[in-house]
């Protein structure tokens, strides 16, 4: 699943970021596992983080010894409206029928 559409102007890494939580959106990831998943340098990683934390788009929270980052709720799309979305592929068969 991927963010919602007006949270994907964004810089590059920082939709990969919020891509990857509302994947994990019910685990949260940490920071190791968002550099394994967005694959990117950790200091561009830092950044994108810095930047959505400071517009409110995810959160951390410490438990268990560790720091899991989840994606604020306006930024999950709701399953319902994802599955009403046509695909590239329906969108060509819209145009040219077969």
């Amino acid at each position: 699943m991927k963010a919602k559409r007006e949270y994907r102007n964004r810089e590059p890494v920082e939709v990969a970021v919020l891509d990857a939580l509302v994947d994990r959106n019910d685990d949260g990831m940490t920071v190791f596992e968002l550099r394994s998943d967005v694959d990117v340098d950790i200091d561009d990683l830092e950044t994108a983080l810095a930047n959505l934390k400071e517009d409110g788009l995810i959160h951390a929270s410490s438990g268990d010894h560790r720091t899991l980052i989840t994606p604020d709720e306006r930024v999950v799309p709701d399953p319902e409206e994802a599955d009403q979305e046509p695909s590239f592929v329906d969108r060509v068969i819209e145009r040219f029928p077969f």
